[in-house]
């Protein structure tokens, strides 16, 4: 169920094995799944008798996605006690990943051996398989999305049977942002760099016209840039840039961007609250992991009073879609704690959100507030839809449905996949059916 404004969120809860009597809850609070049972199994063997015992399953991540996509009234299953060992191939450059880790685990364990992934969300905390699955992504106008970097993975099918796609598979660009229908992804696959060092520097008090005139220079000036603003008046903006060391700059931290001010003290991307949950910053060098997030590993972010909303537009339109945004920015202000602008690479992931185009993604962070935050994400849908905006599928949007597809060129294909290796929809839920009404 998706619960109201206003409402006192639960005391975060571990996982109920025995049942759900109580419910469980997603990370913000704002949804308690509907699911009969929540399993926690510790082996292939064990999660191969859950899926081929059920008639309605879906994978549970870390709980952080704000839509019901890994909702089900069947079982949920959380692989957060399967095996941890992470496999690495060195002469391929992979590494087998268990699905249930968080993505700081990962890169703890990746920078031990002097390895790297080449891109990183804001939160360290989510879970590999969850995040790849609804198009996560990170940030830099030469950076795909986390999905981009899974070269195989392996996914329990409806009968219990383990069944791995690789790269060059036909059906694989289909199976990586998958929303959780295709199957239960027991481990990936990720491709892999060498570990690299990172600094980290934070530009405060640019004005909006500065920006928008500046937008693409500005997003393409690091390795990952963040623009963060909280749209009250005058509205100015904060420039997060995370730039490799020493090969930029030789080291040295960049000047600031022109017409903003170095910031001389660490930054939350929330205005206010306290910055020893955040990543170094005042141009300190240090590693990619403990640079590229905003957030540290060992660090609860926030208390998780908030809701999320992010769409995709084409990199060539995000000035205007920015300066559309500007234009309704009293009514975003009102309930926002704070929105950010970033890039992020095409891919050929068919139901990722950079689907074959370059992007800019607009994100906003709300107040816990759904009664509220609902008929501005409306209206911000409305100013946006000449850019034809494509949603992030763990995030909350006001529409929902078939129509949405129309700005998938591959949602066909995938449809067509999905019924193929789920005929029984085993792993459907309403969430998923209600977008693929149409295209059954």
């Amino acid at each position: 169920m998706v619960r109201s404004g206003g409402l006192r969120r639960r005391p975060f809860r571990a996982f109920v094995p025995v049942g759900n009597d109580e419910g469980v809850d997603n990370w913000a609070g704002n949804l308690t799944y509907g699911a009969r049972r929540v399993h926690e199994p510790t082996s292939l063997d064990e999660l191969s008798a859950l899926v081929a015992g059920s008639n309605a399953i879906r994978a549970l991540g870390t709980r952080h996605s704000f839509s019901p996509v890994a909702d089900t009234t069947g079982d949920l299953v959380s692989l957060a006690r399967m095996p941890r060992d992470l496999e690495i191939d060195r002469a391929a450059m992979q590494a087998v990943v268990p699905a249930g880790l968080r993505y700081g685990e990962v890169a703890t364990a990746l920078q031990a051996q002097g390895l790297a992934l080449r891109n990183l969300g804001s939160l360290p905390h989510i879970s590999v398989a969850g995040a790849v699955a609804t198009g996560t992504h990170g940030s830099g106008t030469g950076n795909q999305g986390l999905a981009s970097s899974v070269g195989a993975l392996e996914l329990v099918t409806a009968d219990g049977t383990v069944q791995t796609l690789r790269r060059a598979d036909p059906d694989f660009a289909g199976s990586v942002v998958a929303l959780g229908a295709l199957g239960i992804v027991r481990r990936l696959t990720l491709d892999l760099v060498p570990a690299y060092d990172m600094l980290q520097v934070v530009d405060d008090d640019l004005p909006l016209d500065l920006l928008t005139e500046d937008l693409d220079e500005i997003l393409a000036s690091a390795y990952s840039v963040s623009v963060l603003t909280t749209w009250r008046s005058p509205v100015t903006c904060q420039v997060w840039r995370k730039l490799l060391a020493p090969e930029d700059n030789g080291g040295a931290a960049p000047a600031a961007w022109p017409g903003a001010r170095r910031a001389d003290e660490a930054r939350h991307p929330v205005p206010g609250m306290p910055t020893q949950a955040c990543t170094e910053q005042l141009g300190v060098p240090g590693p990619w992991h403990e640079r590229l997030p905003h957030f540290r590993l060992d660090f609860t972010p926030s208390s998780g009073e908030e809701l999320q909303t992010e769409y995709f537009v084409d990199r060539s339109d995000g000035t205007a879609a920015v300066q559309a945004l500007a234009e309704i920015a009293e009514p975003i202000a009102r309930v926002l704690q704070v929105a950010e602008i970033r890039a992020v690479a095409a891919d050929d992931l068919w139901l990722s959100p950079a689907y074959a185009r370059d992007s800019v993604t607009l994100h906003f962070t709300w107040d816990l507030d759904v009664d509220a935050v609902l008929p501005v994400v409306a209206l911000i849908e409305e100013r946006l839809a000449p850019f034809a905006p494509r949603r992030h599928w763990g995030k909350v949007v006001s529409q929902h449905g078939p129509a949405l597809l129309d700005r998938y060129p591959r949602a066909d294909d995938y449809a067509a996949l999905m019924h193929r290796l789920d005929p029984d929809r085993t792993f459907a839920n309403a969430y998923v059916d209600e977008l693929f009404a149409a295209v059954r």
